[in-house]
């Protein structure tokens, strides 16, 4: 199977195909399933996008868990699936943690769902009649 490169940061890292270009490894499959699950869940994706779309680049842990009818544990608990999907990073500042995005992760999930420019769309599916519709 071949493999592309993505250029992250300046330098070179080899990459999954696209979806649509060639099929998955078992071992492409498994990493970024687990990238996907941590995407799964509603409260993880708006915290990802609370952190992405914040300012400055970066955000605290105290500016996030006001937004949630969550316990602090519980944020914590779904930033850390987030950390140990590839897709955010921290640090810790006194009392404090701060959050940021890590764009490799997002920009290659971009680039494996992404459709080549040279591929044309495939037909879309005739809808399926009710069953036990006449003709």
């Amino acid at each position: 199977m071949s493999k592309q490169e993505l250029e992250v940061s300046g330098r070179t890292e080899v990459c999954c195909p696209g979806l649509l270009t060639a099929p998955l490894d078992e071992e492409q499959a498994t990493e970024l399933a687990k990238v996907f699950k941590a995407l799964g869940d509603p409260v993880r994706l708006r915290l990802l996008s609370m952190i992405a779309s914040r300012a400055g680049g970066e955000v605290c842990v105290c500016d996030l868990t006001p937004a949630f009818d969550l316990s602090q544990p519980t944020i914590s608990h779904h930033l850390k699936l987030l950390r140990q999907a590839g897709l955010i990073d921290c640090e810790r500042r006194g009392t404090w943690v701060y959050y940021w995005l890590l764009p490799e992760m997002t920009d290659r999930l971009a680039g494996i769902l992404t459709r080549p420019a040279e591929q044309p769309l495939p037909p879309l599916p005739e809808p399926a009649e009710p069953a036990g519709a006449a003709s």
